[in-house]
């Protein structure tokens, strides 16, 4: 796809926390921007990619707008904080204004509406510069509702879920068709959430602003544009959310309406709670891979980890115990990689068939 521009990512105070998961994937990878820098006053002087522990991305960490349209020439900004409620805190919006005046579009994916506020949007007109909302959804007319024609889908359809919200799904799904892909498979992702359009995944929708009636109409079509157009032996469903979480149930809808016949279970098993929601214990991992077994057709598969709070030398230990706990194969995407993962699904993918 075509870059929409270059990228300053705004991430309040939250770059290596869960509420700045849209931040970190974007330095992970996106197709759609060109990021510059990540601004975060808590981090300001390191590299974006060591922060998440990973090896350096050439992306630094700036303490202000100000500092990053001065050194970094840019065509947008990208809100890439994703707190609880998906609403724009004051010091995101005074961000936001600073951008404007900057001579910046800016993208965002929360439910705070940047369309919706007179100020900005005249900031914006005055200078014919793009507010773009990502969650905001087309109009009803626009959408659809379930038809059947999921069934006409042939590839292995997997579904990466969670047991708690920004535990790394969206992650590990585009780990996981990249993986696919290397070993020669065709694989197709479905994107389900903002940060999946920011980093310019072409299939999928926006599932937590949806309308109810037609979400199932709208993860079918996006399933079914993704079996049209790249003719994949897999497809992977990004997860929202997780089963039984308090705030953010999720995931029921996906197995109900995207029919999988696999599910890859994420889990951070040092999260004893839900994020966010101290109080709410997070049920056990087995109690909630036979869930979805329960609740679906889907068998799963494997299990992948996120290492929070586990120091490198812990990792192997903590998948070992979640394999004996489980039963299924366990690894750390970001460590291992994922070869248990794809050595599992392997004999659950067909093979290649005619373009259609």
């Amino acid at each position: 796809m075509t870059l929409d521009g270059d990228a300053i990512v705004w991430c309040g105070n939250a770059f290596g926390t869960a509420n700045g998961k849209t931040a970190h994937g974007l330095v992970r990878f996106t197709e759609r921007y060109r990021v510059r820098c990540v601004v975060d006053p808590d981090c300001a002087g390191s590299d974006a990619g060591v922060l998440l522990g990973g090896p350096p991305a050439g992306i630094p960490v700036v303490a202000t707008v100000a500092e990053a349209v001065e050194r970094f020439p840019a065509t947008h900004l990208v809100i890439g904080l994703a707190p609880d409620g998906g609403r724009l805190p004051p010091e995101g919006r005074a961000a936001v204004v600073e951008a404007l005046r900057a001579g910046l579009n800016v993208d965002s994916g929360l439910h705070d509406f940047l369309g919706d506020d007179p100020e900005l949007v005249a900031l914006a007109a005055e200078r014919n510069l793009v507010l773009h909302d990502v969650r905001r959804t087309p109009e009803r007319r626009f959408l659809h509702g379930f038809s059947g024609r999921i069934r006409e889908v042939g590839a292995l359809k997997v579904a990466v879920l969670g047991t708690d919200s920004a535990v790394g799904k969206r992650t590990t799904c585009t780990l996981l068709v990249a993986a696919l892909r290397d070993r020669g498979f065709a694989a197709e992702m479905v994107g389900t959430g903002q940060t999946a359009w920011m980093q310019g995944v072409k299939h999928g929708l926006i599932l937590d602003s949806m309308i109810n009636d037609f979400l199932s109409g709208e993860l079918e079509r996006a399933m079914l544009s993704a079996w049209e157009d790249g003719n994949p032996q897999v497809i992977c469903i990004e997860g929202q959310g997780s089963l039984l979480n308090p705030a953010y149930p999720g995931g029921y809808e996906i197995l109900a309406a995207c029919r999988p016949e696999r599910v890859v279970m994420q889990h951070a098993p040092t999260r004893k709670e839900y994020d966010g929601f101290p109080g709410f214990a997070i049920e056990p991992l087995l109690q909630q891979v036979r869930l979805v077994e329960a609740v679906s057709k889907a068998r799963v598969a494997a299990i992948t980890l996120n290492h929070e709070g586990l120091a490198p030398d812990e990792i192997d230990a903590a998948c070992a115990e979640l394999s004996r706990e489980t039963g299924l194969p366990c690894c750390d995407p970001l460590v291992h990689g994922l070869d248990a993962v794809l050595d599992a699904l392997a004999p659950g993918i067909p093979a290649r068939v005619p373009a259609r």
